[in-house]
């Protein structure tokens, strides 16, 4: 269960979105927050210290209105430096067990060269991340895990369950069947009733796999899926979210250097985009290794 929470806070209408969710999520554990928010040092000298004050004087307004409207221990601090390096440090220095971020705001060219503070976060977050997408209406009723059955997809789901994200939830299991060489098969000559019973297999195989993810990682969903991909891997998991009506998505991260790889261009950094529910972002263990 969760003690603690962060909550990264730009005083935007999006971290807005943010501290609301992380009230939720508070209630429903006892956890206690703290706001951050990162001060630009680059600021001259005389300004810095009215912003210093003025953003002091907003966090202490709100920690207080959390504390008094609901019943929440909140804290907060002001921390100078980039906010992503602030907010990446401050999940090593003071170990909360859920960060919780506004929605992904998309400034296409400064993503290109550089990722968003969330993404640039998630890299190399020590503590699980939440994307609060949706409009925080409650606790999270319909949770979908998107696993690619490798080890970090195990650690993701049951990070969850401990988190408590899992409890009293519909979790449906998702596994997308990603086979090249299926289409590869289909632009050559061999006839059709092969690439069709060439296909059943990778897919009866998958679900077999599934099955098997389910058993090692101790969480028994409502719902098993493998589903072929079709456009592009995020564009299934996102299409099946819509399907299963899901508050909550699941999905884990790879060790360091894989996890570069993972988001530049690639599926997790598209889901982020484009998710319009609540993402869960689960670091993995291995991080750091290697």
């Amino acid at each position: 269960m969760m003690e603690h929470i962060l909550v990264a806070s730009d005083f935007s209408p999006r971290s807005d979105r943010a501290l609301r969710r992380a009230v939720l999520v508070a209630r429903q554990f006892s956890s206690k927050i703290t706001l951050l928010h990162a001060l630009d040092d680059e600021l001259p000298e005389p300004l810095l210290a009215v912003h210093r004050d003025s953003c002091e004087g907003l966090l202490a307004e709100m920690a207080q209105t959390v504390a008094t409207s609901d019943q929440i221990t909140c804290a907060y601090r002001v921390i100078m430096g980039d906010p992503f390096r602030v907010l990446v440090d401050a999940t090593r220095d003071l170990e909360p067990d859920l960060v919780v971020m506004g929605p992904h705001r998309r400034n296409l060219l400064k993503d290109i060269f550089f990722g968003t503070t969330a993404e640039r976060t998630i890299r190399e977050s020590a503590a699980p991340v939440l994307m609060a997408n949706g409009v925080p209406a409650g606790a999270y009723q319909r949770v979908l895990i998107a696993a690619d059955l490798s080890e970090c997809s195990l650690e993701a789901t049951r990070a969850a369950r401990t988190l408590g994200f899992l409890e009293g939830a519909h979790i449906t299991m998702l596994h997308v069947l990603d086979a090249p060489e299926h289409s590869m098969m289909q632009r050559s000559v061999m006839p059709a009733d092969d690439i069709e019973d060439n296909f059943l297999s990778a897919r009866a195989e998958a679900n077999q796999s599934l099955q098997s993810f389910v058993s090692a990682v101790g969480v028994q969903p409502d719902q098993k899926i493998v589903q072929p991909v079709k456009l592009s891997v995020s564009d299934t998991i996102l299409e099946a979210a819509r399907k299963a009506r899901a508050d909550l998505l699941v999905i884990g991260t790879h060790g360091r250097t894989g996890i570069e790889k993972f988001f530049l261009g690639s599926m997790a950094e598209e889901v982020l985009r484009y998710a319009e529910l609540d993402v869960l972002v689960i670091p993995s263990l291995t991080r750091g290794a290697g």
